[in-house]
């Protein structure tokens, strides 16, 4: 009768110990990609906020709300002027800011409005790194009880509540509905249940949504 050969218990340790460094590799993996992310989101969020006080504090007038854009803006002949009501009330000019912004050189990248009626797009609004459009307005469209207008800039949906959880316990109090980053529908993001416990105020991160947004209020 042929012996038959098993595995050794030193062989099967070796698998063991190989299969555990393959998995913790993956999650370190995970882990990063993750991190980068949240870093992600919080630096396009602080940037623009600078960028946007920068501009302010350059030409006495907001981003986009500017009327003399064309005229004192560099390589800004062929841009869109606001109305200089010191208020991003409408969509045109919350696309118009990119443009002031980028052409002044107070952030990255090239954007165009192309005309008094642009429709967002990824060629006139940057997007979040869930490839969703963000948005700097006046509006209303963020968490409150009674929510007023104020400027804020909106993250753009798609991103899930765990992640916007980390983002928010890095840079405010970790609450959806409270603080200076909250929740918002921007951008078709998921009911506000779906995203954040409305009475905890707190971040869903268990059992993550994937499709969330949040707003930076200014």
């Amino acid at each position: 009768m042929r012996k038959q050969n098993g595995f050794t218990l030193i062989e099967i340790a070796i698998v063991l110990v190989i299969i555990g460094l393959l998995l913790g590799g993956v999650l370190k993996g995970q882990e990063l990609i993750t991190s980068a992310r949240v870093r992600n989101l919080i630096s396009q969020q602080d940037g623009t906020k600078a960028a946007y006080f920068g501009f302010l504090d350059r030409y006495r007038a907001l981003p986009g709300d500017y009327s003399q854009a064309t005229t004192n803006i560099p390589n800004c002949g062929s841009c869109q002027n606001g109305d200089n009501n010191g208020q991003l009330q409408t969509v045109a000019e919350s696309i118009f800011a990119w443009e002031h912004l980028s052409k002044a050189g107070f952030i990255t990248g090239s954007y165009v409005a192309g005309s008094a009626t642009p429709t967002a797009a990824p060629s006139n609004t940057p997007v979040n790194p869930y490839g969703s459009l963000t948005q700097l307005i006046f509006d209303n469209v963020y968490q409150d009880a009674a929510p007023v207008n104020r400027h804020n800039l909106k993250s753009g949906a798609n991103i899930p509540s765990d992640i916007l959880a980390e983002v928010d316990r890095k840079v405010d109090d970790g609450l959806g509905n409270a603080g200076q980053f909250r929740y918002s529908t921007f951008g078709s993001a998921a009911a506000a249940a779906s995203c954040f416990d409305t009475t905890s105020g707190a971040w869903q991160s268990a059992t993550p949504n994937a499709n969330c947004g949040g707003a930076t209020l200014f």
